[in-house]
């Protein structure tokens, strides 16, 4: 589990076979090596991936096919380019943005991206895999970012983000042009209310009293979560 704050920037490089070498850019080696174990979970651009070796400047893992195939990835050209990495959240540390669990639910797109007095405006296109998830001032990682969703589109599918100076400095969002892929990651809250209620709706007979334990949207709007 991750927060989507991003700690270093790295370049990746493919090793053949599924292997993946992620080496550190030189001035964030400390933030990520001084607690790196073997085993350890680190998010690459938003994909959670396993430490199976640790080197003087990086480490090396494993991309399954499945993750090749449903993230960024899978496209990424054999010359380094820069991702964003986060250790994995540790019990009793600050949550600065959200739980990301690292589990990339589709591949969209930046649109745009416009730079205004105080930040840098980006629209992205979403897949129909996540745009269910997106609501205005809810949380999204892109690219294992956690950002606030400004404005959604429901009907085009296509959301804004309002992106701070630091956050576009030190993450890889401005490396982006029109048309760059993306890893997105919904909100991890969302998909077990979408659970809940689908499940409230299937399910019958759980008990005596079953519709008490039914969770609606009548119910989660009285209790402020709409």
């Amino acid at each position: 589990m991750f927060t989507g704050l991003i700690q270093a920037l790295g370049t990746i490089k493919p090793l053949g076979g599924d292997f993946w070498k992620i080496s550190f850019i030189s001035h964030s080696l400390d933030v990520i090596l001084q607690d790196l174990a073997y085993g350890d979970s680190v998010a690459v651009d938003g994909v959670c991936l396993t430490v199976e070796k640790i080197s003087n400047d990086g480490f090396v893992a494993t991309a399954s096919p499945e993750t090749l195939k449903r993230t960024t990835l899978g496209t990424m050209s054999t010359q380094n380019r820069y991702v964003n990495l986060e250790a994995s959240l540790k019990v009793g540390s600050k949550i600065g943005g959200h739980f990301v669990m690292g589990h990339v639910d589709g591949v969209g797109q930046l649109l745009e991206s416009r730079q205004t007095a105080t930040s840098w405006e980006m629209t992205f296109q979403a897949p129909s895999s996540i745009a269910r998830y997106i609501v205005p001032k809810g949380s999204i990682a892109i690219n294992g970012i956690s950002l606030t969703v400004a404005e959604y589109d429901s009907e085009a599918m296509q959301f804004k983000v309002a992106v701070i100076p630091i956050t576009y400095k030190e993450t890889n969002l401005s490396q982006l042009a029109p048309g760059s892929s993306v890893n997105l990651e919904g909100d991890i809250l969302g998909k077990y209310v979408e659970k809940f209620l689908v499940s409230g709706r299937n399910t019958h007979n759980l008990t005596e009293n079953a519709d008490d334990y039914n969770i609606t949207s009548a119910f989660l709007a009285e209790n402020g979560y709409i």
